[in-house]
């Protein structure tokens, strides 16, 4: 980021980093001791805990816990294992090559339903972010007139050709927010465009060569993609849903049952560093600095930094700051798993025909987020928790989601799958 632009966002920064300062020292006094949940009863079965990434800007509350120790405070050692694909962490997951790993809200829920990969009872410990990531089409489209869900529409009802675009899991985040878009713009994904599957970190070399003419993606891959000059941000995911769930802290089932206290710990951990990096400007330029590195991110401190700050280029020379931007924390906001989020997921699986029956919507959430563990973890940092499991969302095209009748929800959108 240049001084010019640093000077810009030091303004509208400036109460939030001299209010987090101030956090951050609160959290130096009154924060959990050393050793808290770490002798006794309560010390961690398992001392050393392999968590899986993804080289994007969102894993970095886990690499941040490791980093600056927070995981040492509560008796643990997270290793951050960098793997290729969500595929691999999937695969990694269900073997125990990886004891958790930063994932794909619906990659646990359809492992746990046995679509998309292996059956396996799986775990969402607790949400890592909101926001943050976005709906980038090439710049040859956008030279087109191509330049949001609309006019996407308008460009490939006069073009006949096939158009591709790339989501990261098929029943993962990416996919859906990619979906429900195209979809309120009146295109079916399923019927009217070809999707690919591609791992993060393949996204812009893979349009630069001309494999797809979309993707939605985490950053820092979308502003990467305006940065090499090959695409533009069409839409964020915040647009698609404001302070929506992304990425979880993702485990077995099995590995929670034996190694309750271990699991806490590192909830306490990441917890913490979220905590950390949403406290202020310098954490979270110190945040990018870290994960840019070749052993994270592997980009430029500036691929990263600008959005995390709420800072946006569209790459046709608009610019904005977004107060919803990517938050690891939000006082809180951010972390509690709640029940009505993993049950979306599960709508739109049925929505899409990845599921072809209904389930269990609630029955599947309460079996797969842990949510009394997360209180324990919360309470011992005095992070406060809401009252009721569901929350309520109105998502772009106005439909309102709070949980209630899952299935009638599902069923109600008229662009699905056959």
């Amino acid at each position: 980021m240049t001084s010019t632009q640093r000077e810009g966002l030091m303004s509208e920064q400036r109460r939030d980093f001299i209010k987090g300062s101030a956090a951050v020292a609160a959290l130096g006094a009154a924060g959990v001791a050393p050793g808290a949940w770490a002798a006794g009863s309560d010390k961690p079965e398992k001392e050393e805990v392999r968590i899986g990434f993804i080289p994007l800007t969102d894993c970095a509350s886990v690499v941040m816990a490791s980093v600056l120790g927070f995981d040492k405070k509560y008796g643990v050692k997270i290793i951050p294992s960098k793997e290729a694909s969500w595929a691999g962490v999937r695969d990694k997951l269900v073997n125990g090559e990886l004891d958790m790993a930063h994932v794909l809200y619906g990659l646990v829920y359809g492992v746990h339903l046995g679509i998309g990969g292996p059956k396996k009872d799986m775990a969402v410990l607790m949400n890592l972010n909101h926001n943050g990531q976005a709906l980038t089409l090439s710049k040859a489209l956008a030279d087109k007139g191509a330049v949001d869900v609309a006019s996407l529409a308008k460009v490939m009802a006069a073009d006949k050709r096939e158009y591709t675009f790339a989501q990261t899991f098929p029943t993962g985040t990416h996919a859906m927010w990619l979906y429900y878009w195209l979809a309120s713009g009146g295109i079916n994904p399923m019927s009217d465009a070809k999707v690919i599957t591609v791992p993060p970190p393949q996204m812009v070399a893979n349009m630069r060569v001309g494999n797809m003419d979309g993707f939605c993606v985490g950053e820092p891959w979308n502003h990467r993609a305006i940065i090499d000059g090959i695409g533009i941000t069409a839409a964020t995911t915040q647009d698609v849903w404001k302070d929506h769930p992304e990425k979880v802290l993702g485990t077995t089932s099995d590995f929670v049952q034996k190694y309750p206290n271990t699991a806490r710990a590192v909830i306490m951990a990441v917890l913490e560093a979220g905590r950390w990096i949403d406290a202020g400007l310098q954490n979270k330029v110190k945040m990018a600095e870290t994960i840019a590195a070749k052993s994270y991110v592997n980009t430029s401190v500036d691929a990263i930094n600008q959005r995390i700050l709420g800072r946006y280029q569209n790459g046709l020379g608009k610019t904005w700051d977004d107060p919803n931007h990517m938050k690891f924390f939000n006082d809180g906001s951010v972390n509690f798993p709640y029940l009505s989020d993993g049950m979306w997921f599960l709508t739109q699986h049925k929505r899409w025909g990845l599921l072809k029956e209904h389930p269990d919507y609630l029955g599947v959430a309460r079996k797969v987020n842990q949510i009394e563990l997360y209180k324990e973890a919360a309470s011992q940092l005095k992070v406060s928790v809401p009252k009721d499991a569901m929350r309520k969302s109105t998502l772009i095209d106005g439909v309102a989601w709070d949980g209630k009748d899952p299935a009638k929800y599902a069923d109600s959108f008229k662009i699905r799958a056959a």
